[in-house]
């Protein structure tokens, strides 16, 4: 047990510094708009920051490729060194980043390469974190052990959120607007290196080592041809219903959880009018909250199932989506925008508490961090990405409440693959074989343990 929560801490530890660079340019956004971009109105300002934002998604399904084939092939171990040697080099460009005043339209293009060597890092860390979490983790807990993935992620973002209040405490307005903002990515750049160091000694996983162990007698030969094919997208393309239902079944989930998330802050202080010392104030208590539900939800699908708790999540979001969001516009003060925040997010729990667990249970050793990165990586970039952008788009046409329907939307076609998927919740980890071999149970029975 000990050394399955040395694991677990190492991979958490790495995995909130990585969301927590690639999270604090979504919230200070609000703070660095103006340093980039020609005066113009405020939504407008934000757009083109939500764009950048939108960008480093788009290189999600690169980096999901490079480094899913790196964590087959290599380890995931070493895909885990080399995603947040890609993050701290990003947070160190954003941190220097030259201003419109200084240099025109070139603080912009140090941006926009920042944020595709995020989108390259994130890309991999999610499935490298996911895998390695999954694979960890003690018999019949992966899904409390896996729901580490979203604390680290969540609490990344608290850390920034937490920042970002006692740099509106400290700093003026000005002060933020002018340089205040450089900081958070330098604490990044310094957190990076630290874990940079942890994650170069850290252990590899039993599931991947066995798998890749020196065989003898005729089944070397055999194991031979599957070494060549790890992590590649031929041996992908084996699996193209599995790769199917990681992109569909993150379609509703991701873009709910961004909804809530990254961009909650800026539609609490842009669209409900709250002062942004509030909505960070919001942000901050709902996530704090949202972070401790995640292993009580991945413990009980350890329980349960997984199919369960997504159902629950997609049903909850398709019909309660536009209500919140419409409420959360008028909420007017803290504890009514607190509580139909914590509502929401709640609801999104039965996705982020075993997404990780449930796409790692999908695939084979040899091309498990590949099928979860790739996939979901497109999903990413089309659904979760965009979402900020696709906001202040509906925001900017006058037809915010169009957003709301999208969100709910996307769930709905999320809950009809989660309600004829199969159980993955007692699939057999270290199964090596084809896309038959140790296939999941059909759907809602679940396979003896």
């Amino acid at each position: 047990m000990g050394q399955h929560w040395k694991k677990i801490w190492v991979g958490s530890a790495g995995n909130m510094v990585e969301w927590f660079d690639w999270f604090v340019y979504a919230s200070f956004a609000t703070y660095f708009a103006g340093s980039f971009f020609p005066e113009g109105n405020d939504t407008a300002k934000l757009m083109n920051t939500a764009g950048i934002f939108a960008v480093g998604f788009f290189m999600r399904p690169v980096g999901g490729w490079l480094l899913g084939r790196v964590g087959d092939r290599k380890g995931r171990k070493a895909a885990l060194t080399l995603t947040v040697s890609l993050m701290s080099a990003s947070a160190v460009l954003i941190a220097v980043a030259p201003t419109y005043a200084v240099s025109g339209y070139g603080g912009v293009a140090v941006l926009l390469v920042a944020r595709l060597l995020q989108g390259l890092s994130v890309g991999g860390e999610y499935a490298a974190s996911a895998t390695y979490l999954t694979e960890a983790s003690a018999p019949g807990r992966r899904g409390f052990a896996s729901s580490f993935q979203y604390v680290s992620m969540t609490a990344g973002q608290i850390l920034g959120l937490g920042l970002q209040i006692v740099l509106q405490h400290t700093l003026s307005s000005g002060e933020l607007h002018s340089w205040g903002w450089r900081i958070p990515f330098v604490v990044g750049a310094l957190g990076a290196a630290v874990i940079f160091y942890l994650r170069r000694n850290m252990l590899e996983t039993e599931a991947y080592t066995e798998a890749t162990g020196e065989p003898t007698g005729e089944s070397a030969g055999q194991a031979a041809a599957q070494a060549d094919e790890r992590g590649t997208i031929r041996a992908l393309m084996r699996h193209k219903r599995e790769a199917f239902l990681v992109v569909a079944l993150t379609m509703g989930g991701t873009l709910a959880y961004y909804t809530y998330t990254t961009y909650l802050t800026k539609y609490l202080s842009n669209s409900a009018g709250l002062p942004k010392q509030t909505a960070t104030l919001v942000s901050f208590c709902a996530l704090l909250v949202f972070a401790c539900l995640q292993p009580l939800a991945g413990a009980l699908s350890d329980r349960i199932g997984r199919r369960p708790l997504l159902i629950t999540f997609a049903v909850g979001s398709t019909f309660l989506t536009v209500p919140i969001m419409t409420l959360l516009r008028h909420a007017g003060s803290f504890w009514p925008a607190l509580g139909l925040s914590l509502l929401a997010l709640v609801v999104v729990t039965g996705y982020t508490s075993i997404n990780a667990c449930v796409k790692a249970e999908l695939f084979p050793t040899g091309i498990r961090s590949l099928g979860v990165a790739l996939p979901y990586a497109i999903a990413n970039a089309l659904f979760g990405g965009t979402a900020e952008y696709v906001a202040l788009w509906f925001k900017n046409g006058g037809i915010e409440s169009g957003f709301y329907w999208y969100v709910a939307g996307c769930a709905a076609v999320s809950l009809v693959v989660y309600l004829t998927m199969r159980e993955t919740r007692d699939i057999d980890l270290k199964r090596v074989g084809g896309a038959s071999e140790g296939a999941p149970a059909e759907a809602g029975k679940v396979p003896a343990s």
